[in-house]
């Protein structure tokens, strides 16, 4: 199976550019699922119903979110009516829709997905994502119950991802980091078969500070002050992620690799 991942989706920029160009991605990588996270789609801070949709009807198979997951408060009725949207899978217990959910491929092949938050410095605690993630991944084994499983872990510290990426080896296709929106370098097949990313970097204009326009983050480093509010940078975005080629019998990855197209960021070769 061929599965796309992209990265957070930033602003109006990255909405743009997955409408216009997630389906003619999808074909030229013969992609069979695709992933992608809308955590910052709607104004750089979570995510409406109506771009929630606009995600979903471009292509997407399923839309994970994130710590942002109800700063859009439609949200929180939205995502009852929608399995294709995942909220973090550690999220307070009482928060509307599901962390983790199996779908099925264009040829009906099942694909688990699901996010857990981290917990290093993010700004308030998460319950632990290690133990929400292997309770998980115990109940829908790899190669057996499901042809694929993709953990798209939302976290601040790459050695916390790096963490769950071992945690996760031989039981899981893919574990990718999302939420610094940088692209990071160490693409690889771990040890015992799950493809690995510190992170998707994002789908958005990176002539910015991370998708933001740059005075006011740059006014905010310079001064410690704020004079206004943080506003995504709507320039032409490059699309972010990974691809990951899994074997059907066994659900391990049998390559991976980096996903850059369009925008400022050099191309990959896959794209």
């Amino acid at each position: 199976m061929r599965i796309l991942f992209l990265g957070d989706v930033m602003g109006r920029a990255g909405r743009r550019a997955i409408a216009e160009r997630l389906e003619p991605l999808k074909a030229r990588l013969r992609a069979d699922f695709t992933i992608v996270n809308g955590e910052n789609a709607s104004g750089g801070m979570g995510l409406t119903a109506p771009h929630a949709k606009l995600l979903l009807e471009a292509g997407a198979d399923v839309v994970t979110l994130g710590d942002h997951a109800f700063d859009q408060k439609d949200m929180m009725a939205f995502i009852d009516s929608e399995p294709r949207i995942l909220r973090p899978l550690n999220f307070a217990r009482e928060a509307p829709g599901r962390g983790a959910r199996v779908y099925a491929d264009r040829r009906g092949r099942k694909v688990l997905v699901t996010q857990a938050l981290g917990q290093v410095f993010m700004k308030r605690p998460f319950d632990d994502p290690f133990s929400a993630v292997d309770a998980v991944l115990r109940t829908h084994v790899l190669g057996g119950g499901v042809q694929a499983a993709v953990v798209d872990f939302h976290a601040e510290a790459t050695s916390e991802k790096m963490a769950m990426g071992h945690w996760c080896d031989g039981r899981a296709s893919l574990v990718v980091g999302t939420h610094t929106h940088v692209p990071t370098a160490d693409t690889a097949v771990l040890g015992r078969g799950t493809a690995y990313q510190s992170d998707a970097g994002m789908c958005g204009d990176y002539d910015s500070i991370i998708g933001m326009q740059k005075d006011e983050p740059m006014r905010r480093f310079l001064t410690g002050m704020a004079q206004g509010r943080f506003v995504p940078a709507e320039g032409e975005a490059t699309l972010s992620g990974v691809l990951v080629v899994t074997d059907d019998r066994t659900g391990l990855a049998q390559s991976v690799e980096p996903v850059r197209e369009g925008g400022r960021l050099s191309p990959s070769p896959a794209a």
